[in-house]
Parts: C-alpha cells; sequence; structure tokens
C-alpha cells in the first residue's frame, strides 16, 4: 500500500521559511516523479516542483522559481520542499504527488497516481 505522509507545514511571516517533507512508504522516489502542488481557497490546485525518477532533473512554476528547491533523500526515501522568501500569496494547502510515468516536467495533475495528505502553509504580511 503506498502512503505519502506530509510534514512541516505551518505559520509564518513574510519573507520566512519553511522545509514540507513528504515521506514515502510503498514506493522507492528514485522509481517515481515526485511533485509538489498547492491548492488555495477558492483555486484549483496548481503545480509547484517536480523532481525527475533520476534526480537529475528540477522544474518549477515561474511564481516560485529561484524561491522553492524541491529536493529528496533516496535513504530516507523522502522528497522535500524547501520554501523561502515566502510570499502571502504561497499561503495554500501544498500537496505532495508522486507519478510512475512521464516526464517531470510535463505532467499534468491528473497524471500523478498517489497524493499526500496536504499540509497547510499560511504566510502572513
Amino acid at each position: 500500500q503506498v502512503q505519502l505522509v506530509q510534514s512541516g507545514g505551518g505559520l509564518v511571516q513574510a519573507g520566512g521559511s519553511l522545509r514540507l517533507s513528504c515521506a514515502a512508504s510503498g514506493l522507492k522516489v528514485s522509481k517515481y516523479v515526485m511533485g509538489w502542488f498547492r491548492q488555495s481557497r477558492g483555486k484549483e490546485r496548481e503545480f509547484v516542483a517536480a523532481i525527475s525518477w533520476s534526480g537529475g532533473s528540477t522544474y518549477y512554476a515561474d511564481s516560485v522559481k529561484g524561491r522553492f528547491t524541491i529536493s529528496r533523500d533516496k535513504a530516507k526515501n523522502t522528497v522535500y520542499l524547501q520554501m523561502n522568501s515566502l510570499k502571502p500569496e504561497d499561503t495554500a494547502v501544498y500537496y505532495c504527488a508522486a507519478a510512475q510515468y512521464g516526464l517531470a516536467g510535463k505532467l499534468r495533475r491528473q497524471e500523478y497516481d498517489y497524493w499526500g495528505q496536504g499540509t497547510q502553509v499560511t504566510v502572513s504580511s
């Protein structure tokens, strides 16, 4: 049974940092495309970042490029999203996701196979 268990959300002031974790069981993060999405109130879930199964390529939404970093630890079977220089508009529920097939930079939300439970990130101004 596949599980993606997220941790690390919370409340932070604008300009601050948070790191989200996504611990996987039932799959190896080194064999899946791993991504992060977010959904703010009244909006659709949107792509934030993804890392290829090889770990050699990363992709980011324009809105977070230069501020967020996706990474993974194969030994811990965990994916991370380091978020720096946070802005109030980054406030959302963040989800990690795993896709068995496809190219990390081209996968649509619907093509991810497994999802984490979501974690709230709130950035105050």
